[in-house]
């Protein structure tokens, strides 16, 4: 008898999930004993995720070893990043504008969620200016940042470190060959760590099913819809496009991320893919230096699916209260998310924690996020993929655009996957 694949194993931990959490509606039972199991899954990923972006992008650095280079990595990686986002929020304010899910919406008839953890969180991020987030980039203390899962910092002193050791030549090797062994290691553990995955998207999704229930959902049906039409068209047209452009099939990049997508979707966390995410797109044909600094950045710069929603969210708010935004405003608005978006990946909650920031700084009431609180894991779910593939189409970009893509390597992993499903 086959095997049953990890993708199944996570579809039938996510249908068993939903079950349980369906007929144990209501009972805190439910998130006493499988909140554990959820928790130890994600950290668990956590626990990898900062080894493998180090050891990783050392190796990939220390092999390039051209500062020019890879300074000029950096700069298409960041002007790619902006443009894509920028137009992630575009379509989310024509999305809105175009289907008003806000409009007419009767408040009494919604549930409020307390936001005020994010509060205090969102004046600092009110204040987080474009300059704020590089200078933030260089680490005070790179074990501070690294307990913190800051990820900027850490791929800054990666980038400096490789290519330290790539300028002592022969000298450089015993390092080269420790981190190139840690970064195997640490993917071999990976492999492991994703068949407990099934158990930790059945424990995830069973607490989030028992919190929200279907009748909450029902109000905000609307945007709920809106939001995944234009994430699917986001995905469908403007990726598709883009993947078009570089002579890639989006299809096939879905076709070798459909275990990490309903991982991703499942969790509503795109760190539990990162380790994966980075080598699969090596193996479809990204240089080593490229996956292992492009995906970790985007993480923090390319958030297409987050900032999508954030302009979805900040238009229904205000349609919600009755307050028509005018063109002007609502470049301001876009302006405000490119900035207030960037380089905050690390913060809990960062999708509410930008939206608070944001809605102050163009006169929406901050309250309204209140009313959209409850709904926001389901949400959360459908924008961390897209984010997943967003950030997997930008490798695939950004080598594209070194002329680095390995289009032979590519078609051999996709023959050799299509023949192991």
């Amino acid at each position: 008898m086959k095997r049953i694949g990890l993708g199944w194993q996570i579809v039938i931990g996510l249908i068993l999930g939903i079950a349980v959490g369906a007929v144990f509606y209501g009972n805190p039972a439910v998130e006493k004993f499988l909140q554990p199991i959820g928790d130890i899954f994600i950290r668990l990923i956590k626990m990898i995720v900062i080894p493998i972006v180090i050891s990783s992008l050392i190796v990939g650095v220390a092999g390039v070893g051209d500062v020019k280079k890879i300074g000029k990595l950096g700069g298409k990686t960041i002007l790619y990043f902006e443009i894509i986002t920028t137009i992630a929020i575009i379509v989310g304010l024509l999305f809105a504008n175009g289907f008003h899910p806000g409009s007419g919406l009767n408040t009494k008839s919604l549930s409020k969620s307390d936001i005020s953890s994010f509060v205090d969180t969102s004046k600092e991020v009110s204040n987080h200016g474009f300059v704020d987030t590089f200078v933030n980039m260089v680490p005070e203390n790179l074990f501070e940042s690294m307990s913190n899962g800051d990820m900027l910092p850490i791929i800054f002193f990666s980038v400096i470190f490789g290519l330290g050791v790539a300028a002592i030549g022969e000298r450089g090797k015993p390092v080269l060959r420790f981190f190139q062994g840690t970064a195997d290691a640490m993917f071999y553990v990976t492999n492991q760590i994703m068949k407990f995955a099934p158990f930790g998207v059945f424990a995830l999704i069973g607490v989030t099913v028992s919190k929200f229930g279907v009748e909450s959902l029902l109000p905000l049906l609307k945007l709920v819809l809106v939001v995944y039409g234009a994430m699917v068209f986001f995905v469908l047209v403007i990726l598709g496009i883009t993947a078009k452009i570089v002579g890639v099939n989006l299809f096939h990049i879905l076709q070798i991320l459909k275990d990490e997508l309903l991982l991703a979707f499942s969790t509503a966390s795109s760190e539990t893919v990162l380790p994966r995410l980075m080598e699969k797109m090596e193996r479809f044909g990204c240089p080593k230096a490229i996956t292992s600094f492009v995906i970790p950045t985007g993480y923090s710069f390319n958030l297409d699916g987050s900032t999508l929603y954030q302009a979805i969210a900040a238009i229904f708010i205000a349609q919600m209260y009755g307050i028509d935004m005018s063109i002007g405003e609502q470049v301001t608005l876009v302006l405000v998310l490119m900035v207030t978006s960037k380089g905050i990946a690390g913060v809990p909650g960062v999708s509410f924690v930008v939206l608070l920031a944001t809605l102050g700084s163009v006169g929406l009431p901050v309250e309204g996020l209140a009313f959209i609180a409850g709904i926001d894991r389901i949400l959360d779910m459908g924008r961390t993929a897209v984010n997943v593939v967003g950030n997997s189409l930008a490798a695939i970009v950004v080598s594209k655009w070194e002329g680095e893509y390995n289009s032979k390597q590519a078609e051999s992993y996709l023959q050799e996957f299509k023949q192991a499903s």
